[in-house]
C-alpha cells in the first residue's frame, strides 16, 4: 500500500485526488492539507512515519518557495511529486533540482496522476512530457564540470549498477570509484544542485545528458 500525502492550497484539487486514491487498492491518503508545515506538525503529533509520496502543488499560498518545500519533504524522508499547471518553468526546474522525483500536470487524466504516484513510490524517476520540457528548456543548470572519469563512473552508477560493479567495469579499485562518486556529489553541491541519494544522482545525470531516460532499465 502506497501512503500518500496531498499538499495543495486548493481544497477542490485535494478532494479530487483523495477520491481518486480511494478508488485504487494500492494507494491510501494519510494526510491532506494546504501547506508543508501543517503536514510535518501532523506527522509529529500523530507519530506517523513519512508518507511514501507527497503530492505537492508548485506554489502554495503561505509564502513558501518550492525549493524550501521540496527540501523539507525530501529531508523528512518522502518522495515528492509536483502536481502543477506547470506554467512556471523556472520553478519546475527548481523543484527538480532540489530533489523532486517528477512533475505531473493538473491537466493530466486522473489515471496518469495515479500512475505517476505509483512510479515515484517505486523509487523511479518520472519521465514524462512535463519533466522533459522543464529540463530541455533549461539553460541555467550550472555545469558541475565533471572530469571524464567522474562522468564514466556517474554514467554507470546512475544507470543502476552497484558501485563495485562500476569499479570492475572500469578496471579501477572500489575505493577509487567511491572517491569519484564522492567528488561528483561535492561538485553538484558546489553549483547548487545537490544529489544526496542515488536517485538524485540519476536525475543530475539525466539533466546533463550523461544518461538517457531509458538507461538502466536493463539493470532494474
Amino acid at each position: 500500500m502506497t501512503r500518500v500525502a496531498l499538499i495543495d492550497d486548493h481544497e477542490s484539487v485535494r478532494l479530487g485526488l483523495e477520491a481518486a486514491c480511494a478508488g485504487e487498492e494500492s494507494t491510501a491518503v494519510v494526510f491532506s492539507g494546504s501547506n508543508v508545515t501543517e503536514y510535518l506538525q501532523w506527522r509529529l503529533a500523530a507519530d506517523e512515519s513519512p508518507a511514501d509520496v507527497v503530492v505537492l502543488d508548485l506554489t502554495l499560498g503561505d509564502g513558501t518557495t518550492v525549493a524550501e518545500n521540496v527540501q523539507r519533504l525530501v529531508g523528512d524522508g518522502s518522495s515528492v511529486l509536483i502536481h502543477s499547471v506547470a506554467d512556471r518553468p523556472a520553478a519546475v526546474r527548481e523543484a527538480l533540482s532540489w530533489g523532486a522525483a517528477g512533475i505531473v500536470s493538473k491537466a493530466s487524466p486522473i489515471h496518469e496522476v495515479i500512475g505517476a504516484i505509483l512510479t515515484v513510490a517505486r523509487g523511479e524517476l518520472l519521465n514524462n512530457v512535463e519533466w522533459a520540457s522543464a529540463v530541455e528548456g533549461d539553460r541555467e543548470f550550472a555545469d558541475a564540470q565533471l572530469s571524464v572519469r567522474e562522468r564514466e563512473v556517474l554514467r554507470l552508477y546512475a544507470a543502476g549498477l552497484p558501485l563495485k560493479v562500476v569499479a570492475d567495469r572500469l578496471g579501477v579499485a572500489y575505493s577509487t570509484a567511491k572517491e569519484n562518486i564522492t567528488r561528483v556529489r561535492v561538485k553538484y553541491v558546489e553549483v547548487g544542485r545537490p544529489a544526496p541519494t542515488k536517485i538524485d544522482l540519476r536525475l543530475r545525470a539525466m539533466e546533463d545528458g550523461i544518461i538517457g531516460p531509458s538507461d538502466g532499465e536493463r539493470h532494474g
